[in-house]
């Protein structure tokens, strides 16, 4: 599939490359975190101006989950009570954090008129397949239980997240179907990583050879999955699970120039397919990681206002 950046996109890329930012398959775990928060001022939008913002800890299965929970100054509470997107960050699980996304939360919140509660699941390689997903699942079972303390509206219920957010989000939405879980009024999945095999053609395509590249796919797996086996496995590959029936509804979000366009496009169509109500966005000339940049990407903004636009439906 032919993929020609935005003017804004190209340019950014440029600089990223003639800055010299090194690889994260060059880096340790330890390194690319650091790496990965460095960039933060250079990218990340000034944030819509909130009503509060408040540090939570939630139990997890292998102990305390540090999480933040956002409340904008226009609260949507038609019935007393308000709409909750529960968030997971990217970063391939093994970087990112709850200031990684902190601006993306903000902009949701604000966006959607919701509470966002930022969830800092486990990371690899410490903590390996399926730490994160585990935490995932614990942690919106908890925040649904304990909703009538946050004044959460539980038929209003959302998860979400971007890249591997998007894939613990589309994991949850699995796991609360299947095994008695809340009932979610939706996933967000921004370019989600839904299949391990990482064989579909954007992996293999020049043009998606950016800031996310298929070699640095491959260095987050070997930090993430306990082994081969874990690549078929749904809830690492959510992708794998044949049957998407009855499964919340979902935005999906892709950029063209991303190794995971194909599988994030394939998982959209599956869903449809599946009878699960749909709304497929894409940004042809944006590479993965895009929606965290609105400082020197524009259309970072644009999405999440049309994200927020989405979320007003519900």
């Amino acid at each position: 599939m032919p993929v020609v950046l935005d003017p804004d996109a190209s340019a950014v890329l440029a600089a990223f490359r003639e800055a010299g930012r090194p690889p994260y398959e060059t880096l340790t775990p330890a390194e690319a975190r650091e790496f990965y928060l460095q960039a933060k001022p250079v990218a990340h939008p000034e944030p819509p101006e909130l009503a509060a913002v408040k540090e939570l800890t939630i139990p997890g299965p292998a102990g305390p989950i540090p999480a933040r929970l956002y409340t904008p100054k226009t609260l949507r509470r038609p019935n007393g009570k308000s709409p909750c997107m529960v968030f997971f960050h990217g970063g391939g699980w093994v970087i990112g954090d709850l200031d990684s996304h902190d601006v993306v939360c903000r902009f949701l919140a604000h966006e959607g008129g919701m509470l966002v509660i930022s969830v800092d699941y486990r990371l690899a390689p410490e903590h390996k397949f399926p730490a994160a997903a585990d935490d995932a699942v614990a942690a919106t079972r908890w925040i649904a239980d304990n909703a009538a303390q946050f004044e959460i509206d539980t038929g209003r219920l959302f998860v979400g997240g971007d890249s591997a957010g998007g894939n613990l989000s589309a994991i949850v939405a699995i796991d609360a179907r299947d095994h008695a879980g809340p009932k979610l009024a939706g996933q967000l999945l921004i370019y989600p990583a839904t299949d391990f095999r990482m064989s579909h053609p954007s992996h293999s395509e020049p043009e998606t050879d950016c800031l996310l590249t298929h070699s640095v796919m491959r260095w987050f797996a070997d930090h993430y999955l306990a082994g081969p086996a874990d690549i078929d496995n749904w809830r690492a590959s959510p992708a794998r699970m044949e049957n998407l029936k009855g499964l919340p509804p979902a935005y999906v979000l892709i950029a063209g120039a991303d190794p995971l366009r194909d599988e994030g496009t394939e998982y959209a169509r599956r869903l449809a397919d599946a009878g699960v109500a749909v709304t497929h966005k894409a940004y042809p000339g944006q590479f993965h990681g895009f929606i965290t940049m609105g400082k020197i990407l524009p259309k970072a903004n644009d999405a999440l206002h049309e994200i927020g636009g989405w979320l007003k439906t519900f």
